[in-house]
């Protein structure tokens, strides 16, 4: 018959501590920080959800605006490629002659010895008013020159309905002029896209009763849209 010795105290207590490290105990604070890494990493996971779903906003914000600019282009241009309100390219511009506009040619108070010419567009397309008028009273062999400092940086585009002008100095002020005569008729040449080549048909204005007086000192602005600046050579 075996005898069973009773087992001292201290071994009794080191089974129970190895008992409890394999039970619940231990057990459960293991299992939790599994649970506590699961949750730190669903926060980047969250936020690279967010990120995502906000470049996705983005790039459909962008391709909206980028739809929205490109239908405002094309709105705002016409089918020949020119905005409203622009004007006409060369392509669809005429010279401006007699056949076309409408010319008047009246002398001014101010400044003293000086006419205005003026020229509307009647016609249905613009107009180019290029260079400077050629004119010529009655049968006079020469032509006035014009003057350089009138000249515009760019040629003088009439719309429909639009006039531009020259001004004409008669005679020289302080009476420094010769050959002083008064012309009765005036004739008003165009020019083309060349210097002195020929625009189209004349106009010839009608002048005053008594005429207009003149001599050697003639001198006339290039086209120009200002009427003011016209009169200030």
């Amino acid at each position: 018959m075996r005898k069973h010795h009773a087992l001292p105290v201290a071994l009794l207590a080191a089974l129970a501590l190895t008992a409890c490290q394999d039970g619940t105990g231990t057990q459960d604070e293991g299992a939790a920080k599994p649970q506590l890494t699961a949750t730190a990493n669903t926060a980047p996971t969250d936020a690279a959800s967010d990120k995502a779903g906000n470049a996705a906003a983005d790039t459909a914000t962008v391709a909206k605006a980028t739809k929205a600019t490109k239908a405002a282009k094309a709105k705002g241009t016409s089918a020949k490629g020119t905005k409203p309100g622009t004007t006409a390219a060369p392509a669809a511009r005429v010279s401006c002659n007699g056949a076309n506009t409408t010319v008047t040619a009246k002398p001014v108070r101010r400044p003293i010895n000086h006419m205005l010419i003026t020229v509307k567009n009647t016609g249905s397309k613009a107009c180019d008013l290029t260079y400077y008028p050629v004119l010529r009273f009655d049968e006079m062999q020469w032509a006035p020159q014009p003057m350089e400092e009138s000249k515009p940086q760019a040629v003088t585009t009439l719309a429909p309905g639009e006039s531009g002008y020259a001004g004409v100095a008669l005679s020289a002020a302080d009476g420094s002029g010769s050959g002083g005569t008064t012309g009765r008729k005036l004739t008003v040449g165009f020019q083309g896209r060349t210097p002195h080549s020929s625009g189209g048909p004349s106009a010839i204005p009608q002048l005053p009763s008594e005429g207009v007086y003149y001599d050697s000192s003639l001198t006339v602005t290039y086209w120009l849209h200002d009427m003011e600046q016209a009169l200030s050579y």
